[in-house]
């Protein structure tokens, strides 16, 4: 009777795959594009611009398919970080819970948070600390609808990733507005000279292409919701990334066709100078829309998957089995909830104070992002090789050959990230690696009966 039980509480596969296809979209579009599109561009180059989108996309839908295979093989709330416990051990689990918890999702929110207050701070001035106290109001506001019920916070996603799907449109057909109506490319004041070329401006695009599809791993926190368990991870992952690069892609040609390629490279806010020139002013309010719909949409996924993640988490370590709970009638992981939106509003307030909050989690959070990025890809490789008689409802085509070119990839994209980031990226470390220290704190408290094996 108890072992009924425990298997009836937790998640239930209550989630279409339709929807979990917009929640996924939700995780991976974001108004990043419209900042860093004129960055690639400037590194770049016209020649391979478009083909730097496609090489994302495709890399990203490579990292989808390995983290396809292993969710429907070890289909569990916790995403990569089951993959990780089950392949590494315990330990090297509750690190990485530890990293997405304090850097990774929270950080995300934190800085989708700021870029909505940024933007929104353009049009009615906010203060000095003002948009700090913007983007807490948010991420509190999220936090407390996700608090009344999984139906709510999902319902929610799918209308927020819609209007988000038909703005980014809006954009690509100002584009064709402005070509249709043979309007002049206008030559920009100032030539812009790329800061670097060769490998080394391809590495620096790079980074903000993968920032702009980055989100699609946490997809797999999904894996004991979605209702096919067979093809419903694969539909939601790699059908999100194809909207995405599609989207990404028409997003881009508006950019090259209402401002040339050279104004594109030498604009701050392209898509703003794109729809004031197609639509006049109302096109600045209509940007700023979009991005409040994109940050909402993608503080709205990260919570909903990042508080799955702490919960499964938490019930793994004895001393955190509180954050463990599953609200049963609302069908949430309340507490991981409550934990994961505090820590990220500690976060807006260090932002706030480095005045310059968008920049300070890029910086917080990219390094450890990649690091465990390139240990799940190696996962997929150990759980292969340990449990060689688990069903696999999907598999990876190519194998290995497709796992170590990804793990080879995320490698070079940590050296990347590590070497062009910056200072910030010493603190997400920093907070990484006492996150090593508080395990060894947990691990000598717990009885020797609850000590985890070591990894």
């Amino acid at each position: 009777m108890g072992s009924e039980q425990a298997q009836q509480r937790g998640p239930k596969r209550h989630l279409p795959v339709f929807q979990a296809l917009l929640v996924t979209l939700g995780m991976v579009i974001t108004t990043d594009i419209l900042k860093t599109a004129p960055t690639v561009a400037l590194n770049v180059g016209p020649e391979y611009f478009y083909w730097v989108w496609v090489l994302g996309g495709v890399c990203s839908m490579v990292g989808a398919l390995c983290f396809a295979e292993m969710a429907t093989a070890f289909p569990h709330p916790g995403g990569d970080y089951h993959f990780l416990r089950t392949a590494y051990g315990e330990r090297l689990g509750f690190v990485f819970a530890w990293s997405r918890f304090s850097v990774m999702h929270t950080g995300w929110i934190a800085l989708s948070a700021f870029m909505f207050a940024d933007y929104f701070n353009a049009i009615v001035p906010l203060g000095t600390y003002g948009s700090g106290l913007f983007a807490g109001g948010v991420i509190a506001s999220l936090v407390l609808l996700n608090l009344t019920g999984k139906h709510i916070g999902f319902i929610t996603q799918t209308v927020l990733v819609a209007l988000l799907t038909v703005g980014f449109l809006s954009i690509a057909g100002a584009g064709v507005w402005l070509t249709w109506r043979g309007v002049e490319v206008p030559v920009p004041a100032v030539s812009v000279a790329p800061e670097q070329t060769g490998m080394a401006g391809f590495s620096s695009a790079m980074i903000f292409v993968f920032l702009a599809f980055g989100g699609w791993s946490d997809a797999a926190t999904l894996s004991a919701e979605v209702r096919d368990g067979r093809r419903g991870m694969l539909i939601a992952m790699l059908g999100a990334l194809t909207v995405l690069m599609s989207i990404y892609l028409a997003l881009n040609w508006a950019f090259v066709q209402g401002l040339g390629f050279a104004g594109l490279a030498a604009s701050n806010a392209p898509a703003v100078e794109l729809l004031n020139r197609a639509f006049g002013a109302p096109g600045g309010v209509l940007i700023v829309l979009m991005v409040g719909i994109a940050a909402v949409a993608s503080i709205n996924s990260t919570l909903l998957v990042g508080a799955r993640t702490t919960y499964a988490a938490a019930q793994d370590v004895p001393q955190l089995q509180g954050l463990g709970d599953w609200d049963e009638r609302h069908g949430v992981p309340r507490k991981a909830l409550l934990a994961e939106g505090a820590v990220a509003l500690l976060l807006v307030l260090l932002g706030s104070f480095t005045q310059s909050g968008f920049n300070t989690m890029v910086e917080y959070l990219t390094p450890v992002y990649w690091l465990f990025l390139s240990l799940s890809s190696v996962a997929l490789l150990i759980l292969r090789r340990r449990f060689p008689d688990t069903p696999r409802p999907i598999k990876v085509p190519l194998y290995p050959l497709l796992p170590l070119l990804f793990f080879a990839l995320c490698l070079y994209m940590l050296y990347s990230s590590v070497t062009a980031v910056g200072y910030g990226a010493l603190l997400g470390i920093g907070v990484l690696l006492f996150g090593v220290v508080l395990l060894g704190g947990l691990s000598r408290w717990a009885s020797p009966s609850q000590r985890a094996p070591a990894a």
